[in-house]
C-alpha cells in the first residue's frame, strides 16, 4: 500500500474505469448522415481485429495505454495546424501548396470519412500521408512494406480523394518509430481489398460481435484487452462444452461402479497456464475517502483542492483517482463535480453512519444494448434462477471456506451442514427455495463466527469490576467489545455488526460503480428484487464476495487491533465508528482490496478489485451470448 494520508483524506488502492456493452445498432449506409459514416481508422481497426472494431465503433468503447497516448502524443504534433484543401482543378495550377495538413474528406457514395494527415501535391497528382507510430512491415524479399490494416486505411483516403475528382496514384505510410516512408500503389488490388474491408465492416455494424482471437499476439498491446478478456472468454467457452468437470474444484471427485462397489476417483482438471494474465495486476488510480465533516472540495486546474475552513489541507490530481466517496456533510462545488464527470470519476454518496446514498457519474457507456439484454433476460425466471442458483452456491462455498482458514476449531458440523446447503442451492426448484437454503446457511456462518475473532482469546481476564460508560442520555451502559453472537442491523447494536454494515455498504458501492462503467443497470438484478433505491444487481453479484472481502475486511481489522473497541461509541441501542474508527476500516477494506489473490479458473494473479471487474464483464459475456453459464468466483 502507498503510504496513507496523515488525516483528513486517505487514498486507497485501484480500479480501472474502462467499459463494454451488447449490438444490434441501425444500419449505416451511404444516405444515412455523415456522423454515420465510417471512419477510415475504423477500417483499420476492423482488418486489425474485428472484434477491437465492434467494441470501438459499435459500442463506443475506448481505452488508452501506453502506445495509443504515444500515438496520440505523435498525431499531436502532425495537427499542429489544418488546411483548406482546394478543388482538383486548382490542384493542377503550380500556385498551389505543395502540402496541406489535417484535410478532412468524405465519400456519400461509400459512406466513409477520413482524416489526412498530410496531403501532398505532386503536378496535380495527391499523395496521402499517414503517420504511425510502429515499425513498418519486413518482406519476405527483404524489402519494406506497410501492414495491412495501414494498407487499407490509405486505400480509403485514395477512394475518397477520387470521389472527389483528384488524382491519387499512390500513398505513403509513415512510421515514426524508424521514420522511414513506405509507398504503396493504389493498383486494383488495394482497391478490391479497401471495398472488400468497408463491406466487411458496415455488415458487422448490424451484427453480433465476432469471437475472441484465440493465442493472439495481437492480444497483449491491445488497449481494450481488459475489456475484451479474450483468453478468459474462450477458456470458459472450453469448460462449458468439456464433459465432466467440477465447476468451481481444482480437482473433481467422481464416483464409479466397479464389481458393485463406489470407487472414489481425483480427477485433475486441465492446467491453466495457458491463459495470459493481460490486465494488469493493479491499477494506479486510487479510491478517494473524504470523512472529515464540514470539508470543502473544489477544483483548481486538474487537481481537487481540500479544504477545511477555507484552508487547503490536501490536493488530489483527479487523473490519480478512480472515485471519491463522500461520507456525510462534506461540499462539492460545481466546477469539481463537472471535472470528476468529464473525466468518469465517480462520486458516491454516503451518511455519515456509512449508509450508501447512491452515485454521481458521467454519461459512462452511450449505448444500451446490454441493457436491452439485461431487462430482456431479467423477466425470464428460468435464466434468473439458473444464475441466483450459482449466486448462492458460491456465497455459501466461500462462507464455508472462510469458517475452514480463519476458525479456532471449525465445527465440523456445521461445515457438513453448508456443505449440504451448497448442494441444495444448486438444484433450487424456485426462488423462495433458494431463499430459505441462503438464510439457513447465513444463521449457521453467523453463529460460528465468532470463533473467527481472535482479540481477548489470550489476553489475561480481569476479575474486577469493569467501570460502565455513561451513554449521550446520561445512562450507564455495558462497556464495548468484539463479543458477536448473531447478525444484527438497521441499527448494528454492536461493534462486530457495526463493521459489518460498513463493509457491505462499501461492498454494494464498489460493484454498483463496476455495474455502471461496465454498461449495465445496476439496479435490475435477477436474484434481488427490484426495489425503489437498491442496486439490485450490484447485491446480486456482491453475494460471493461478501465473505471473501468484506466479512474478511471485517476480521482483519479486529484481529490486527487496527480497530480497537475506542474507535466506537454508544447511542441509545445502537452503535456506531468514530470518524477516526472510519478511516482506519477504510484502510483495512482497501488493503483486502488490494490483496493478489489466484482466479481459481484463469490461474493468474490480480487484486479483489481486479477481480470484481473481471466477473462483471464475465456476466456480460453471458448476457451476450457468448457464454452460457456465469462462472461464480470461489476460493478453496
Amino acid at each position: 500500500m502507498d503510504k496513507q494520508p496523515d488525516v483528513r483524506v486517505e487514498t486507497a488502492v485501484p480500479c480501472d474505469r474502462s467499459s463494454q456493452t451488447q449490438v444490434r445498432p441501425q444500419v449505416r449506409g451511404p444516405e444515412s448522415s455523415p456522423a454515420d459514416y465510417l471512419p477510415a481508422r475504423m477500417i483499420n481497426e476492423f482488418v486489425y481485429c474485428s472484434r477491437l472494431y465492434y467494441y470501438e465503433h459499435v459500442e463506443g468503447v475506448f481505452v488508452h495505454n501506453r502506445e495509443t497516448v504515444e500515438g496520440t502524443q505523435l498525431h499531436k504534433r502532425v495537427d499542429v495546424k489544418q488546411d483548406a484543401l482546394p478543388s482538383a482543378d486548382e490542384l493542377m495550377e503550380s500556385s498551389s501548396p505543395a502540402k496541406m495538413r489535417s484535410v478532412m474528406l468524405s465519400s456519400d457514395r461509400l459512406g466513409v470519412t477520413a482524416k489526412i494527415d498530410l496531403l501532398e501535391n505532386r503536378d496535380g497528382t495527391v499523395v496521402p500521408v499517414d503517420y504511425k507510430r510502429g515499425k513498418p512491415r519486413t518482406e519476405p524479399d527483404g524489402s519494406l512494406g506497410a501492414w495491412a490494416p495501414d494498407r487499407v486505411q490509405l486505400g480509403v483516403h485514395a477512394l475518397i480523394l477520387r470521389d472527389h475528382g483528384y488524382r491519387c496514384d499512390e500513398v505513403v505510410v509513415y512510421y515514426a518509430t524508424t521514420k522511414q516512408r513506405v509507398r504503396v500503389a493504389v493498383d486494383e488490388q488495394l482497391v478490391q481489398e479497401t471495398l472488400e474491408a468497408i463491406r466487411g465492416a458496415r455488415q458487422l455494424s448490424t451484427g453480433n460481435i465476432p469471437p475472441p482471437l484465440k493465442d493472439s499476439p495481437k492480444c497483449p498491446r491491445c488497449s481494450l484487452v481488459g475489456i475484451c478478456l479474450p483468453d478468459e472468454t474462450n477458456v470458459c467457452a472450453e469448460e462449458e462444452e468439456t464433459e465432466p468437470e467440477a465447476s468451481g474444484d481444482r480437482r473433481q471427485l467422481m464416483l464409479f461402479d466397479v464389481d458393485e462397489r463406489r470407487v472414489r476417483v481425483d480427477v485433475k482438471r486441465r492446467t491453466r497456464e495457458d491463459v495470459r494474465r493481460l490486465v494488469p495486476a493493479r491499477d494506479d488510480q486510487r479510491p478517494v475517502y473524504l470523512a472529515t465533516q464540514g470539508l470543502y472540495v473544489g477544483k483548481s486546474g486538474r487537481v481537487l483542492q481540500v479544504k477545511e475552513k477555507q484552508k487547503v489541507v490536501q490536493e488530489i490530481r483527479i487523473h490519480e483517482t478512480c472515485q471519491v466517496n463522500v461520507m456525510g456533510n462534506i461540499q462539492l462545488s460545481t466546477q469539481a463535480i463537472q471535472a470528476l464527470c468529464q473525466a468518469e470519476v465517480p462520486i458516491a454518496y454516503f451518511s455519515m453512519g456509512g449508509w450508501f446514498y447512491g452515485v454521481t457519474h458521467g454519461l459512462g457507456v452511450k449505448n444500451i444494448f446490454l441493457r436491452r439484454e439485461q431487462f430482456r433476460l431479467a423477466d425470464i425466471p428460468s435464466f434468473a434462477l439458473r444464475f441466483a442458483r450459482a449466486l448462492v452456491a458460491g456465497k455459501i462455498r466461500n462462507c464455508r471456506t472462510l469458517l475452514q482458514r480463519n476458525h479456532v476449531e471449525p465445527p465440523r458440523r456445521a461445515l457438513a451442514l453448508m456443505k449440504c446447503m451448497q448442494n441444495d442451492a444448486e438444484s433450487a426448484e424456485s426462488m423462495e427455495q433458494l431463499l430459505g437454503i441462503e438464510g439457513n446457511a447465513a444463521r449457521i456462518y453467523f453463529e460460528h463466527f465468532a470463533g473467527m475473532i481472535k482479540v481477548g482469546r489470550d489476553e489475561p481476564v480481569d476479575l474486577g469490576e469493569e467501570p460502565q460508560k455513561v451513554d449521550a442520555s446520561g445512562m450507564k451502559s455495558k462497556p464495548l467489545d468484539f463479543d458477536f453472537s448473531k447478525r444484527n442491523r438497521r441499527p448494528p447494536r454492536d461493534p462486530v455488526n457495526a463493521l459489518l454494515s460498513l463493509a457491505y455498504s462499501l461492498l454494494a458501492k464498489d460493484l454498483t460503480i463496476v455495474c455502471q462503467v461496465t454498461g449495465f443497470d445496476p439496479y435490475l438484478g435477477f436474484y434481488h428484487q427490484p426495489r425503489f433505491g437498491r442496486a439490485s444487481l450490484a447485491l446480486d453479484l456482491m453475494e460471493p464476495f461478501r465473505p471473501l472481502i468484506a466479512d474478511s475486511a471485517v476480521l482483519s481489522a479486529i484481529n490486527t487491533k487496527m480497530v480497537t473497541t475506542e474507535d466506537f461509541i454508544r447511542t441509545s441501542d445502537s452503535v456506531a465508528l468514530t470518524p477516526q474508527g472510519r478511516k482506519k476500516f477504510f484502510r483495512a477494506y482497501e488493503q483486502r482490496m488490494d490483496t493478489l489473490v489466484t482466479h481459481p479458473l484463469f490461474g493468474y494473479r490480480v487484486n479483489y478489485r481486479r477481480i470484481l471487474e473481471i466477473q462483471t464483464r464475465l456476466l456480460a459475456r453471458v448476457l451476450t451470448g457468448e457464454l452460457t453459464t456465469y462462472p461464480v468466483f470461489t476460493t478453496r
